[in-house]
């Protein structure tokens, strides 16, 4: 890999570890919507490891997608330890200083984004690797509030520091605000909010539940209130000026904000039904919440492929010789999609008993999504060896 970028280096390229963790989180959730666990809320070593000793093609597949789990991961990892020593190096240099008093400080968010992530990736390879883990889990969601609180803090901190000055001191001109870049620190909040989340659906003790739903509410509040804000904002500004073809990638980070607030508001809806009413969520309320986050997907989704052919953006920054370090941003897109392609399946179409599990309409449902994975996967390997190989 590249090194020693120093004043070159751009914060956007967090987002090749987020990308990569993003998938490492993609190709678990075939485990996690195909093997049964009845007795957890996700699916652990306890209920893979069976799978792996059967010997047959289900075997062969299941180990296959631990090894592309464990890729993914190992690489998210990496490119975390990267992107940390080049931004020390960065924040050096006359670049950062630049940087903190332009519009693009909120660049900035891809790391906390990316640390929110790293604490799902972990929290992933220790339930699916680590034998036991899940029996004392309930003492390791303390310390994951404690892990998301500080990201939580450090994304506050940096994005108070940005909309502070914009509001005090202005410098956010109607040019550089077409593009919807600014929704990166929504798409931050959004992922610390989703593991807040995850301990306030899953802890059996009422304070750690509490306490998870509060700070989710309270991440996902923000993420909600500037995203709408950010949206007429950029809106108005592209209408007027028209977007920039390398910023119109920005259009798409509206689809990973839908999905990680669409899976924290149905672990919100568990974790009440769960730990305040002690029962069990109806599947109507599955069945809405998919659609209409899936829906809004696919308009973002259209409309941003619309403009980005119209600019030329994948025959320029994806395909062509062009570098935008922003283009990792085009990966989380594509992971989103699948992610939610799945739990679209589980709450709007399984749960209510629309199709049955592992029929052919289930596998044919999940091939547009699948194929949208693998493609995400090109991209990546493409963007990676243009932009961070040595």
């Amino acid at each position: 890999m590249r090194t020693q970028l120093v004043e070159s280096y751009k914060p956007s390229l967090f987002l090749s570890s987020l990308g990569s963790g993003g998938l490492a989180v993609s190709f678990y959730l075939y485990l996690m919507f195909m093997i049964p666990h009845p007795t957890r809320p996700m699916a652990t070593f306890e209920d893979i490891f069976p799978y792996v000793m059967r010997g047959d093609f289900i075997s062969l597949l299941v180990v296959i997608d631990l090894a592309i789990i464990l890729f993914f991961a190992l690489a998210h990892l990496r490119l975390l330890w990267w992107n940390i020593q080049e931004f020390s190096l960065f924040k050096k240099s006359e670049a950062f200083t630049r940087l903190k008093n332009s519009p693009e400080e909120v660049s900035l968010m891809a790391l906390p984004l990316t640390y929110a992530m790293t604490v799902n990736v972990l929290f992933i390879l220790g339930g699916v690797f680590v034998p036991g883990l899940w029996s004392v889990v309930e003492y390791l969601f303390p310390g994951a509030l404690i892990a998301f609180l500080a990201i939580g803090i450090y994304a506050l901190k940096i994005f108070g520091d940005y909309f502070s000055r914009l509001l005090a001191f202005g410098g956010c001109d109607s040019k550089s605000n077409a593009n919807f870049s600014k929704l990166i620190a929504v798409f931050a909040f959004s992922m610390i909010s989703v593991g807040f989340a995850a301990p306030g659906a899953m802890s059996q003790s009422l304070l750690v539940n509490a306490i998870g739903l509060f700070f989710s509410i309270f991440f996902a509040a923000l993420a909600i209130t500037f995203g709408l804000v950010i949206l007429v904002a950029g809106t108005k500004s592209m209408i007027k000026e028209g977007i920039h073809p390398e910023t119109s990638v920005s259009l798409w980070v509206a689809i990973p904000i839908l999905t990680v607030l669409g899976i924290t508001a149905t672990r919100m809806i568990h974790g009440f039904a769960h730990g305040f009413e002690h029962t069990q969520a109806k599947p109507f309320i599955g069945f809405i919440l998919a659609s209409l986050i899936f829906s809004l997907q696919l308009m973002f989704g259209y409309l941003g492929y619309k403009v980005m052919k119209k600019v030329g953006y994948f025959e320029r920054f994806i395909w062509g010789e062009e570098k935008s370090a922003s283009s990792f941003a085009i990966i989380c897109p594509g992971v989103a999609f699948f992610v939610f392609g799945m739990f679209f399946l589980s709450l709007a179409l399984l749960s209510p008993g629309i199709i049955a599990p592992f029929s052919l309409p289930y596998f044919l449902f999940l091939i547009p999504f699948v194929a949208v994975q693998l493609l995400t996967i090109i991209v990546f390997k493409r963007l990676y060896e243009k932009l961070l190989a040595a």
